[in-house]
């Protein structure tokens, strides 16, 4: 098999991955890098995602509890960025999230954390909540690359995307990762506070799968270029799997590849305030209906999760 070349070694050598940082800094003034379209000027004040012009990093590290085509034996080379453009009452990760836990960090020591987790052999570098911040990903990928960087990029999201933040990644990002959290309109509102959901995630689904097709294995079972979407179970069918499903193989692709997580349980706010129905862990068989629906809709399910949740 060729060696794998991630797609951003190509903008490298054309020139246009300074370019594409350039611009992705220049949006920061009339910032639009999510759904949310905030209009505000990045580098004066905060928008709704509570960040500024700096990326703040909450941990780097070779992540072995990935799915199986991102962890292989190695990890993923995982950079988790604190606050988040959702508002999730469940966050199970609320102290990075929602609390902002973590330090700001330059383009420069962004790059040379990127450069560190390739150094430990991980399998792709593992981009975690980074929508709010695309500008100082694409620098800081702009100076790794001189500099040897050579993994794929995962870009690891709750999935609230903008086609303006999207077009920016086009060309540099190898593997999506986006969550669909819920089919529902009002229930995304109730639950994480994000407005439309349901339409700019799939919007946004529609564009990643266009720029990267459907999920792509070397001979070893390693994740090179695609789409991988995640899906949450929640409680009494809250997050509406099956029309998820279906949008999936009816409008994507029938070979989506998809993890029908089964690990929800109440957190943070749904904990504190015990908000029915999140306030008990999802049942075995509901998790079980979820992963029949993605199986009979046709679509490839994560085996390792799949395994672990029976075991």
């Amino acid at each position: 098999m060729d060696r794998f070349e991630p797609a951003y070694r190509a903008l490298l050598r054309t020139g246009e991955l300074d370019g594409r940082a350039e611009q992705a800094r220049a949006a920061l003034r009339d910032c639009e890098l999510c759904a949310w379209a905030c209009h505000i000027d990045r580098t004066q004040r905060i928008g709704f995602c509570r960040t500024g012009q700096d990326a703040i990093v909450s941990s780097a590290f070779p992540h072995r509890g990935e799915e199986e085509p991102l962890s292989g034996w190695h990890g993923s080379g995982t950079i988790f960025f604190a606050q988040c453009n959702l508002r999730c009452q469940f966050c199970q990760n609320y102290e990075i999230s929602q609390l902002g836990e973590g330090a700001p960090v330059s383009a420069e020591r962004l790059a040379d954390l990127m450069l560190r987790l390739q150094a430990m052999r991980c399998h792709n570098i593992n981009l975690v909540s980074p929508s709010h911040v695309i500008p100082p990903i694409i620098e800081a990928v702009a100076l790794a690359a001189p500099k040897g960087l050579r993994l794929p990029l995962v870009y690891n999201t709750g999935g609230y995307d903008s086609a303006a933040g999207l077009a920016l990644l086009d060309g540099i990002i190898d593997i999506y990762m986006p969550d669909m959290k819920y089919a529902d309109a009002a229930i995304a509102q109730r639950y994480s506070k994000i407005r439309d959901y349901p339409a700019a995630n799939q919007a946004a689904v529609r564009e990643m799968h266009r720029q990267v097709g459907d999920l792509t294995l070397d001979e070893r079972g390693i994740a090179q270029r695609g789409l991988l979407v995640r899906h949450l179970v929640l409680p009494e069918g809250l997050a509406g799997t099956a029309e998820i499903v279906r949008f999936l193989a009816e409008e994507i692709s029938p070979n989506t590849y998809i993890n029908i997580m089964g690990q929800y349980r109440p957190a943070w706010r749904v904990r504190e305030r015990d908000i029915a129905p999140l306030n008990r862990p999802v049942r075995a068989d509901e998790v079980a209906a979820a992963r029949k629906l993605a199986a009979d809709a046709g679509l490839r399910l994560d085996q390792r999760r799949l395994r672990a949740f029976w075991l």
